[in-house]
């Protein structure tokens, strides 16, 4: 499958912090790419200079074969953004705000009222059409703007966080949307810190961190990095949270959770959890609960990167 997004040691740096320190990317054409990482990470840096907004101080990056600092012009024909707010003119009403985004993009005054109708039914703001966008909700406004990155028809789409502090209807509508557009072909580039969003949307992976990616590919294979079952022990006694730590340490690394009481494991091998119970019951320690589970991406989210990732509201 053709790339459509292809980025080879990308580099940013401002002043004396390297934003990006040799990204590398490929998004196949048709398909979502899931950019996580903490705040600071790089991601926003990423889609800036893939957006063509700023230049790269190394590296190369590609956009449906356009070069970003050769040919920008190029590249934002093919593309829409949604950043991480919403950017749409309060003063005016929804309609307008795509009528004149249409005749921006140099849409003949009939085609740009077409496609502003077409876009408004397609994110069920028809009934809102003339109403000041100022007067929106929070989720009307992220749908709107989205609506607004789209009236170009781009074959790449920037998402930018673009459900931050969205309530779960709203996100929901919004993931319906993307879904939408991904489905006619779109090529969607998404960064997010909800590790849900990714799951819920993207095909594929990568966490970046501190400018440099440290994991990709698909959700299932990131749970394999951090193991293919958690075990997690609840001792009768909080106090001998440290012992059965120390008993499940010769099967790996545990992680201790004092607020929850818990002990956790990552296991590797079809007996780990046989020999992981067996440890416990030769110990002699009472326990009240031992359960396994699949690693969360939250989980590896945290494992790969050592913060705890945001939670949808």
């Amino acid at each position: 499958m053709t790339a459509a997004i292809e980025v080879e040691q990308l580099v940013k740096r401002f002043g004396q912090n390297q934003a990006v320190a040799g990204v590398d990317l490929t998004v196949p054409r048709g398909s979502v790419l899931g950019l996580l990482g903490p705040n600071g990470a790089g991601k926003t840096t990423v889609v800036r200079i893939l957006s063509t907004l700023i230049r790269p101080d190394g590296g190369h990056a590609r956009v449906c074969g356009f070069d970003v600092v050769e040919q920008p012009g190029r590249v934002r024909e093919v593309i829409g953004l949604t950043g991480q707010y919403a950017s749409v003119d309060e003063t005016i009403s929804g309609r307008e705000n795509l009528y004149l985004i249409g005749r921006l993009l140099n849409l003949s005054a009939r085609a740009a009222k077409a496609r502003a109708v077409e876009l408004l039914e397609q994110f069920d703001l028809a009934d809102a059409a003339g109403r000041l966008a100022g007067r929106y909700s929070g989720g009307m406004r992220r749908r709107l703007d989205l609506a607004a990155s789209l009236v170009g028809d781009p074959e790449v789409l920037y998402l930018d966080e673009p459900t931050t502090g969205l309530d779960p209807r709203s996100r929901n509508q919004l993931w319906a949307a993307v879904r939408a557009r991904v489905a006619d072909g779109t090529t969607v580039l998404l960064t997010t810190q909800y590790m849900e969003e990714a799951e819920a949307l993207a095909d594929s992976i990568t966490v970046v961190d501190r400018g440099r990616v440290i994991a990709s590919g698909t959700s299932a294979q990131l749970r394999a990095r951090v193991g293919g079952q958690v075990l997690q022990v609840t001792p009768t006694l909080e106090r001998d949270l440290p012992r059965v730590a120390a008993v499940l340490a010769g099967l790996g690394a545990p992680s201790t959770d004092a607020e929850a009481g818990t002990v956790s494991l990552a296991l590797a091998g079809d007996r780990a959890v046989t020999e992981a119970i067996g440890a416990l019951g030769r110990s002699g320690l009472a326990v009240t609960g031992i359960q396994t589970h699949t690693p969360s991406l939250d989980e590896v989210f945290l494992a790969l990167t050592g913060e705890q990732v945001s939670q949808p509201a």
